[in-house]
């Protein structure tokens, strides 16, 4: 009898966890629905909602059809798949590392992304394809993601020490950028400058097809280590108790985390606190259980740098203000509340 109360305790815990999920996610794709046509139709010229739709299949006002097709939908579609792709490598980094700060843009993960975006953009000749900048970057942030990887190693890689060569290193690279645009010439060095910012700006279509790939495919890759990241969370020593190659998952996992981290800052720039903000969001809203936390994250990522370019391009018309600007504003008091509240666990 205490066996069967047991059971139906546990079944109804989880139907409340799913239920929950369910309107999590039903509440975050109609935010992301609300977001999506506001950036459509708010601008310097204003559409009509209906008139949106008609111009999305290419009817009604020639104008709406180009400003729509052409200026805004790969626009917020670049917005969505960039904050998505940071918020998932920021979730794989604090369920990996299991520590609350972690971020691709705290641990050094986008600085690298950056020195390799900037030197592409400064170095290399102009025959070179822009297609190539995304695997510029990834190869940056990849560098950078081995150089802090084999410094932080001791017998394995310590979660803690991870973070503290992660910061060190950013500096480094934040350095290292900043040379790269001191001496660089000044038509290259203007364009680093405001791509280093974080804007979505002059997002086209060949753009959403430069990240589309990257973003589908590692989130694709990440689904079948969703329980490996679940037993990472549990410990070193008991994962590899209930036998897990700790280290080999963790450096998998961090290299997917590079991945979507490094493709998202070569196509949006540095848009940072992203991967710090939308995690946490979305552990507060479907708890900690990874299958739900990556697609919430993903979801709460887009809705977050959409709506900051929304704000960013309506509020201050005629400027374009770079995206990165808001996601700062918001994201920096949130570091430093987290590290208030994480003040005593160390």
């Amino acid at each position: 009898m205490k066996q069967a109360a047991g059971t139906w305790k546990a079944g109804s815990r989880s139907n409340r966890y799913h239920r929950k999920t369910l309107r999590a996610a039903l509440m975050l794709l109609a935010a992301a629905a609300i977001v999506l046509v506001a950036n459509l139709a708010m601008g310097e010229q204003v559409i009509k909602p209906s008139s949106v739709w008609h111009a999305l299949f290419g009817r009604g006002n020639p104008d709406h059809v180009l400003i729509v097709q052409s200026l805004r939908a790969p626009r917020v579609i670049v917005a969505f798949l960039v904050g998505a792709s940071l918020a998932v490598a920021g979730a794989i980094l604090q369920s990996v590392i299991r520590n609350p700060l972690a971020a691709p843009d705290v641990v050094g993960i986008t600085g690298g992304a950056s020195v390799g975006a900037v030197a592409f953009i400064t170095y290399m000749p102009s025959a070179v394809s822009i297609h190539f900048l995304p695997v510029a970057s990834i190869i940056g942030a990849l560098g950078a993601s081995l150089l802090i990887y084999f410094i932080a190693w001791k017998n394995g890689v310590n979660p803690f020490r991870l973070v503290l060569v992660g910061i060190g290193i950013a500096s480094l690279l934040s350095a290292m950028t900043t040379f790269m645009l001191v001496f660089s010439p000044a038509y290259s060095a203007s364009s680093s400058y405001i791509w280093l910012t974080g804007t979505v700006y002059g997002s086209t279509w060949t753009y959403v097809w430069n990240l589309l790939p990257w973003t589908v495919v590692l989130m694709g890759i990440l689904f079948f280590y969703t329980r490996q990241m679940n037993i990472q969370l549990l410990g070193d020593e008991l994962a590899i108790g209930l036998g897990s190659s700790v280290q080999r998952h963790r450096f998998i996992l961090i290299l997917i985390s590079v991945g979507l981290a490094g493709s998202a800052v070569a196509i949006g720039g540095v848009i940072g606190f992203v991967g710090l903000i939308a995690p946490h969001a979305a552990r507060r809203m479907v708890g900690p259980v990874v299958s739900r936390l990556i697609p919430v994250s993903a979801l709460i990522g887009g809705i977050i740098v959409a709506l900051a370019d929304l704000i960013a391009r309506t509020a201050f018309l005629p400027l374009d203000i770079p995206v990165g600007v808001f996601t700062s504003g918001i994201g920096a008091p949130f570091f430093i509340y987290l590290l208030y509240r994480t003040r005593n666990n160390r």
